[in-house]
């Protein structure tokens, strides 16, 4: 008789989890666990002592019950996901996302897998709006070609998570880090080094490649055969109409054109509006913290869909009222009010992680450790992969990490003859690979949420520990894959990007 597999419901897991972390941080301050966090800024070298809260305190009780609502309201990515939602929502009722996606039906499943993680690796572009949206849009995807929605879900998931360390293109999270790495370089060795966001342009895009290539393999071999290969559901009555099609394009089009004008560091009448003008840097004039298209990306991307969703439907005969358009919008929020639940223990959990700062402590022993080691080479490039990989299971936050790792990472490995450019990519990639397997990462609880939604069968049933089960051989042999292609592009000596080489 075989043992039954026990798969403890999400909930339950989180609650364990933030027990566990109340009393490690009860017993490591016990042991003398501390840290020194030290930080590239002006020009100088600031060292910090770090120690950990002790939750299970008066102090602690105070942190958890004063501050449960406030961890549950400011918690970003459930925001963006509602907004995000209402107009891939209107899309979906409007028949527009069945007729882009029906053509796809006769395409094989190997190669509808290649294309999702390709759009998840392009999606990185936009940073973490990329799971916001590509998360549930999938879902529907998989929906409307007949295949199993959760494996699509898992799927982008990997292809943004993972390919977040390469991507095709910089982002604005690179700038971020690229100063961290250009303070870093210029505190400790070397003054005049400036980091170009094209300097890792080549490895980026062939890393990116090297992952939807070798990721549809694993995917096809570990996780297909594992899921319900077809997915039914009950098809409303749509109305698939061309010229709908059309005439959405048309203001598809339209309306990116405007948005770029409006992005355009030009003098023109309404031309640069969205900018932040007091930036010096176009990067940051465009992405940065006070740029109104930066922060309003997301709301700029669900009003084009909003507005391609109502023409399509109004021209297709889809959505007949404007009360039909009101409810339209709540669409693809159907199952899925276990999101909420699922976000708030999350968002719990999270940020007494943080408050305990137990995170930040390990990570400064894990960098220390590092510094210690007499590496260079192939055995320094490794030992940083992994690390990054451990210290992203209680750090999720990319900036974080390179904040406390890039002061002695940097200057470490600029000394065994490796460029700061080259370093900054081992550490994305190893981040994207430790960030696809923590809990503790908010989007991978999103993603949680929305395999429940797809969730065919009682048997089926969704688990934190779970869905990592399934996910790991996948992320960790694509993480031998990086290293390897990593390991040789270095002892190969082949130019990383443009005027840019892995060695000094």
């Amino acid at each position: 008789m075989k043992k039954k597999d026990k798969k403890y419901g999400p909930v339950l897991v989180l609650m364990l989890l933030t027990a566990f972390v109340a009393v490690l941080s009860f017993v490591l301050p016990l042991l003398g666990v501390e840290g020194y966090k030290t930080i590239a800024t002006n020009g100088t070298l600031e060292t910090s002592l770090l120690t950990i809260k002790n939750l299970i305190s008066l102090d602690g009780l105070k942190f958890i019950v004063g501050n449960a609502v406030h961890n549950f309201s400011a918690l970003e990515p459930l925001v963006l996901i509602i907004i995000s939602l209402l107009g891939i929502s209107i899309c979906e009722k409007s028949g527009l996302l069945s007729a882009v996606f029906s053509p796809l039906k006769r395409v094989k499943l190997s190669i509808i897998i290649f294309i999702t993680l390709l759009l998840g690796v392009l999606s990185t572009i936009i940073g973490d709006y990329s799971y916001i949206f590509l998360i549930p849009l999938i879902g529907v995807m998989f929906k409307y070609l007949g295949k199993n929605p959760v494996l699509g879900i898992i799927t982008v998931f990997i292809g943004i998570t993972v390919g977040y360390g390469t991507g095709f293109m910089f982002n604005y999270n690179d700038y971020l880090l690229g100063l961290m790495t250009e303070n870093a370089a210029q505190v400790s060795v070397d003054s005049n080094f400036a980091y170009s966001l094209l300097s890792n342009l080549y490895i980026s895009i062939f890393t990116s490649i090297i992952i939807c290539i070798f990721g549809t393999i694993l995917i096809n071999k570990f996780l297909v055969h594992k899921l319900p290969k077809r997915y039914s559901y009950e098809e409303e009555e749509l109305v698939i109409s061309k010229k709908a099609k059309r005439v959405s394009e048309i203001v598809l089009l339209l309306l990116i054109i405007l948005v770029i004008y409006l992005v355009l560091p030009i003098k023109a009448p309404g031309a640069g509006v969205l900018l932040d003008k007091d930036a010096n840097r176009y990067i940051e004039q465009l992405l940065g913290a006070n740029s109104a298209f930066g922060n309003g990306m997301v709301v700029i991307i669900t009003f084009i869909m909003i507005m391609c969703g109502m023409v399509y439907g109004k021209i297709s005969g889809n959505i007949k009222s404007s009360h039909e358009f009101s409810l339209g919008m709540s669409k693809t929020f159907e199952n899925l009010e276990f999101m909420f639940v699922l976000l708030f223990f999350a968002a719990q959990l999270i940020a007494i992680t943080e408050w305990t700062n137990i995170g930040p402590v390990l990570g400064t022993k894990l960098v220390d450790f590092m510094g210690t080691l007499e590496f260079s080479g192939a055995p320094l490039i490794i030992t940083l992969f992994i690390i990054i990989v451990l210290m992203s299971l209680l750090i999720p936050s990319t900036l974080i990490k390179w904040e406390i790792a890039s002061p002695v990472v940097v200057p470490l490995f600029m000394r065994s003859n490796i460029t700061p450019n080259m370093t900054q990519f081992i550490f994305k990639v190893a981040d994207g690979v430790g960030k696809a397997l923590t809990p503790l990462f908010i989007y991978y609880i999103i993603t949680l949420a929305f395999l429940e939604k797809y969730r065919i069968s009682e048997k089926n049933q969704v688990s934190v520990f779970g869905t990592l089960k399934m996910i790991l051989p996948i992320v960790l042999l694509l993480q031998i894959i990086l290293i390897t292609v990593i390991l040789l592009w270095y002892l190969i000596g082949l130019s990383i990007g443009i005027g840019t080489y892995s060695t000094l």
